[in-house]
C-alpha cells in the first residue's frame, strides 16, 4: 500500500493531558507526528489541533478511529481538501542586503518584522511545500537560524 501525506484536523476539549494522550496514541503504534499544531478556538473551550503524518490507508483510517475514541475528542477530520498554512522566521546577518531578502519574503507572503543591531529576522507564510521552497530560496542569504511553526489547516 502507498505511504501518503494526511492533515488530519482535530477538536478536542481544552483541558490538561489532552495534548499527552494525542501524543501517546501516536507513540504507542509507532506512529510518527510530522508537525503538531495546538491553539485554543475563541469563546470557547476547546482547542484545534492539526496533526501531519504519513502512512498507507490502513495506517490513517486507524489512526482516525483512535482519535475518535479519545475522551476529550470532539471532531477529528481527515481531509484531503484542506486549506493548509505554515509560518517560518528566518534570522539573517544585518550585512545581507535587506532589499533582496525583503523581496524574497515577499514572494512567500511575508517580511522582515524585526531588525536589529546585528540580525534581521524575515517570515513567510505559505502553503507547506512553498515553505520549504522559500528556506531553500533563503540559503544564499547565510540564514544564521530558522524556525518553522508547523501546518495549521482548515477543511474546504
Amino acid at each position: 500500500m502507498e505511504t501518503v501525506r494526511r492533515v488530519i484536523s482535530v477538536v478536542v476539549l481544552n483541558e490538561a493531558q489532552v495534548l499527552a494522550r494525542v501524543s501517546g496514541l501516536f507513540a504507542g503504534r509507532g506512529y510518527n507526528i510530522e508537525t503538531l499544531t495546538v491553539a485554543p478556538i475563541p469563546e470557547t473551550d476547546l482547542s484545534h489541533m492539526t496533526i501531519v503524518t504519513r502512512g498507507n490507508q490502513r495506517v490513517i483510517e486507524q489512526i482516525t478511529k483512535q482519535l475518535h475514541k479519545l475522551i476529550p475528542t470532539l471532531k477529528v477530520i481527515e481531509h484531503s481538501e484542506m486549506v493548509e498554512k505554515e509560518m517560518v522566521l528566518v534570522k539573517f546577518p544585518i550585512e545581507e542586503k535587506l532589499s533582496d531578502i525583503q523581496a524574497l519574503c515577499a514572494a512567500y507572503n511575508g517580511g522582515i518584522v524585526n531588525v536589529g543591531e546585528n540580525m534581521v529576522i524575515a517570515m513567510a507564510a505559505d502553503e507547506p511545500v512553498r515553505i520549504k521552497h522559500f528556506i531553500t530560496a533563503t540559503k544564499r542569504y547565510n540564514p544564521i537560524e530558522i524556525v518553522r511553526s508547523g501546518v495549521v489547516a482548515m477543511e474546504r
